[in-house]
């Protein structure tokens, strides 16, 4: 059952990305929470950090049509989790972006967290 729980979480974030719901995808992180963005060189240590690099992202990029989350491998200890995945980013044109994931959570009662995100894309 946790499995699925962690995975409801990463899920959700996803989910809340194409909705453009920013505090959606910021209830699920912890609010220390770290982050290695695909799109960045430096460690995110901040929300506000987070959202420095969320608002200077170019408005006028490639258009994403769609995101799949497949191919997931997670574990659970205790409260602790680990989440392997890989993240399919379609565009409206040119090839599709594959980012390799990890996702390290916390569970504080019933609430799973992401506590630090690693994007690298191939």
């Amino acid at each position: 059952m946790a499995h699925e729980a962690v995975w409801a979480v990463i899920t959700a974030m996803y989910e809340a990305y194409l909705r453009g719901d920013r505090p959606g995808i910021d209830r699920l992180l912890h609010p220390e929470a770290t982050i290695w963005d695909s799109a960045e060189q430096v460690l995110i240590t901040s929300r506000e950090q987070l959202d420095k690099v969320r608002d200077a992202r170019p408005q006028d990029g490639p258009a994403e049509t769609g995101l799949r989350v497949h191919d997931e491998v997670v574990d659970v200890w205790g409260d602790t989790a680990l989440a392997r995945y890989l993240l399919r980013v379609d565009f409206a044109q040119g090839a599709p972006e594959i980012v390799r994931t990890t996702a390290v959570l916390r569970r504080s009662g019933d609430e799973w967290r992401i506590v630090h995100l690693h994007e690298n894309t191939l």
